[in-house]
């Protein structure tokens, strides 16, 4: 299994996917360290004042900068995980690779878990890299205040979406060609956010007034349970701005804006994912034993 892990990573170095993931990353964090600065300039004043009001329009305008960072992170892992493993099996049986493989004393299991934990591993290390980097930006230009337990929750909500979507993804891949996996896999992401900013722009209105938003909601519920990738997201951030706390002392839709939380996943929909990624995961190891390679 340890000789599939050091392939899995040798691929991924190979693959062009991830070099251009790793130069959209340089594009982006310049990008995002020159709108940080930006917005932080217009708030050095304010840092020096003792009023309540200004402490909380700092932190305010703060936490959008580190959302916003988030926001555009969250596309970003969630485009190299699926595109670093959507074709693992269909495009290895297409290419003979499997059948290569399999006629070793190698078994089914060991080589997709040895797949699975190679593309996991990956995509997490990637993670925290640009965790790390969008909290330093933040911080440099926005003063973020945070704890290490708020930290330690929001990055294992953060690299949580990497198992999922590579779970999802290798089981698509053992009934769909390369090509038809790699377009559901992106729709189906794209449902999941697209579910998110539904429940985000419900949020800022009066549900009681408008009884044509409950229909939305749940379609964004069903959404979100299709495809919980974005909503952990939203968990995340949630975790990373303590905003339970903050509830008596900021408008949450003021304190995140556009790229905010919307609602806040509750802890049964954190097992609620945490049993899907299991799901996905034992379905594709079985899917893959009974595949005709």
């Amino acid at each position: 299994m340890i000789t599939i892990i050091g392939s899995t990573w040798k691929e991924l170095l190979r693959k062009r996917v991830m070099l251009l993931t790793l130069l959209m990353t340089v594009i982006f964090l310049f990008a995002f360290w020159f709108v940080a600065k930006t917005i932080g300039a217009s708030l050095q004043e304010s840092h020096f004042s003792s009023d309540m009001h200004n402490m909380i329009a700092v932190h305010e305008r703060s936490a959008m900068i580190l959302s916003l960072g988030f926001f555009f992170g969250s596309f970003v892992i969630a485009f190299l995980s699926i595109f670093s493993s959507f074709s693992v099996i269909a495009g290895e049986a297409e290419q003979g690779v499997l059948q290569a493989l399999m006629t070793r004393p190698l078994s089914r299991l060991s080589w997709y878990m040895g797949r699975w934990i190679g593309f996991v591993s990956w995509g997490i290390a990637y993670a925290a890299l640009l965790f790390i980097s969008i909290l330093l930006v933040s911080w440099t230009h926005a003063g973020i205040p945070g704890d290490i337990v708020s930290l330690t929750r929001s990055f294992a909500l953060f690299i949580f979406v990497v198992p999922l979507l590579v779970s999802l993804s290798m089981l698509g891949s053992c009934y769909f060609s390369s090509t038809g996996n790699g377009v559901l896999m992106t729709m189906l992401y794209g449902a999941g956010w697209l579910g998110g900013m539904i429940e985000k722009v419900a949020s800022s209105v009066q549900i009681e007034q408008n009884i044509a938003i409950k229909p939305l909601l749940t379609i964004a519920g069903i959404m979100s349970l299709v495809m919980p990738a974005d909503s952990l997201q939203n968990r995340m951030q949630a975790e990373l701005f303590a905003v339970n706390e903050l509830q008596g002392l900021v408008t949450l839709r003021n304190l995140f804006g556009f790229f905010g939380v919307g609602q806040v996943p509750s802890n049964a929909f954190l097992m609620y994912s945490a049993g899907y990624m299991l799901v996905m995961l034992l379905l594709g190891l079985w899917s893959f034993r009974r595949k005709d390679i």
